[in-house]
């Protein structure tokens, strides 16, 4: 990502997000814990359930992939809804972002759907920040689907140019009932890395 948070925002936390594009630092590693047999303690934590979704927001493909652009934007102090954001994830999902680090490496810091509101609601609180699609490229089997979903980022709707682009690339799931997020994972563009024409809208 870059210095905005959500490509999910998306760009800025993820985008630092979605998309969802804030740069964040790698979390620190951190010694594995000594196994413990028999005991809770040893057990990793359940996920935890994502809230009750509105069925129109994962309907389809179509349908959550908007939701997802729709409730991570609005105008600076706008209070997300945040139930709505984390019923679209499934139990574990995860969101990543592969940013550029100081040594000119590439690196990837997944965070959970919790851990991206807690880092997207500072900026948000701050800033305006409006993310949409402009292209997509998609392929499933039976019940699963990648998608490459080409977003640009504006800190308001009305701006005449984005102030970054990027890829957010979605893992849905359909379980037979409902669609879920599985994974958000993006980059943004950059120079070195501008976006190909087969991921940007068609030219009529």
């Amino acid at each position: 990502m870059s210095k905005v948070m959500p490509g999910f925002c998306l760009a800025i936390v993820l985008g630092c997000i979605p998309a969802i594009t804030c740069a964040q630092e790698a979390p620190k590693a951190q010694s594995a814990p000594v196994a413990q047999s028999n005991s809770a303690a040893a057990q990793p934590a359940a996920p935890t359930a994502a809230p009750a979704a509105n069925p129109a927001d994962v309907a389809s493909p179509d349908a959550i992939l908007a939701a997802t652009y729709d409730v991570i934007s609005g105008p600076a102090g706008q209070q997300r809804d945040w139930d709505r954001f984390r019923s679209l994830f499934i139990p574990g999902a995860r969101l990543m972002s592969a940013r550029l680090t100081k040594d000119g490496s590439y690196s990837v810091g997944p965070v959970s759907p919790d851990d991206y509101v807690k880092r997207a609601e500072p900026y948000f609180a701050k800033n305006g920040f409006a993310e949409r699609e402009i292209a997509r490229k998609a392929e499933s089997y039976a019940n699963i689907m990648q998608i490459f979903s080409t977003y640009e980022s504006r800190h308001d709707a009305k701006d005449a140019q984005p102030f970054a682009r990027g890829i957010n690339s979605f893992q849905l799931f359909n379980d037979g009932k409902r669609w879920w997020i599985v994974t958000i994972f993006w980059q943004e563009e950059s120079p070195d890395t501008p976006l190909p024409k087969e991921f940007l809208p068609a030219v009529h």
